[in-house]
């Protein structure tokens, strides 16, 4: 005889702690519903395809899932952070004649279908197509997951900027026998010009120097990683800033630059550490 359970169940089973805030009065509040199920019983089960749309708890005869087609069993489950269920996990092939393959369907897209004379027996049916199956990308899921820490680390360093920003504004610094320079010649300066140069704050002291320059997609610089701290080159922690937060001053008799950032080493160094 088969468990099922309802979606409400089923994400709080999975959620875990993301359900639970450590208050005491959120544990042991759900108790087990005629019609609930556990997750667990959905790995492995038998998924069947319906040329019609059917409804949740439609009821069949006995024999009635002999009518559909057999297209594959759900291998896994895949939750969001938030305990949400995105998808599951299909492995279809034979009902295609080809090799099992995996492939994903939201969980909305799966009815439940109970049979007349035994409520406790149900199916798991969708309504889909052969073309639409042999069509769906491939589930692969060393590869989605590679893609997922690609997309935290991308998320990450989009963190750590926002964060950098979020602390400072551009300064509006004035030096005698220097001018600030125009948009355009920004675009012109060379790594070999910006990285190792010194970086000064609103006193006109070194708060630290460029190491490393970041591009966006479009080639341009989104981001310089400055170094703070340290001594002799040992000790410095990079952490990296928002490029246009950085204002640039050039001497006008001659090709020098000065670099200036509206913080100071301390504040610096409390930023979040870049990790190349």
């Amino acid at each position: 005889m088969k468990r099922f359970l309802s979606t409400t169940a089923v994400l709080f089973a999975l959620s875990g702690t993301a359900y639970a805030d450590g208050h005491a009065a959120n544990f042991g509040t759900v108790e087990f519903e005629n019609g609930d199920f556990f997750a667990s019983d959905l790995i492995g089960m038998r998924i069947y395809n319906s040329e019609t749309e059917i409804a949740n708890g439609y009821m069949i005869n006995d024999g009635g899932e002999t009518e559909w087609d057999d297209i594959g069993e759900i291998n896994d489950i895949i939750v969001s952070q938030d305990g949400k269920i995105r998808a599951v996990v299909l492995g279809v092939g034979g009902f295609l004649g080809l090799g099992e393959r995996d492939v994903t369907v939201s969980m909305d897209a799966i009815k439940v279908v109970q049979e007349k004379d035994d409520a406790d027996d149900r199916f798991l049916v969708v309504t889909t197509s052969k073309e639409v199956l042999e069509n769906a990308p491939v589930f692969d899921a060393d590869m989605d997951h590679s893609k997922e820490m690609a997309h935290n680390k991308d998320m990450a360093h989009n963190d750590m900027e926002k964060s950098a920003d979020h602390a400072l504004t551009r300064p509006m610094m004035k030096r005698e026998g220097y001018a600030e320079i125009d948009p355009v010649e920004v675009k012109q300066l060379t790594a070999e010009k910006l990285q190792g140069a010194y970086v000064y704050g609103a006193n006109d002291e070194t708060v630290g120097e460029i190491g490393q320059l970041l591009m966006d997609d479009d080639g341009k610089v989104s981001q310089a990683v400055i170094n703070v701290g340290g001594f002799l080159g040992l000790g410095e922690k990079p952490v990296a800033v928002s490029f246009e937060k950085i204002q640039i001053l050039k001497g006008v008799d001659g090709d020098e630059y000065r670099f200036y950032i509206d913080s100071t080493e301390e504040k610096l160094e409390a930023l979040p550490e870049y990790q190349s």
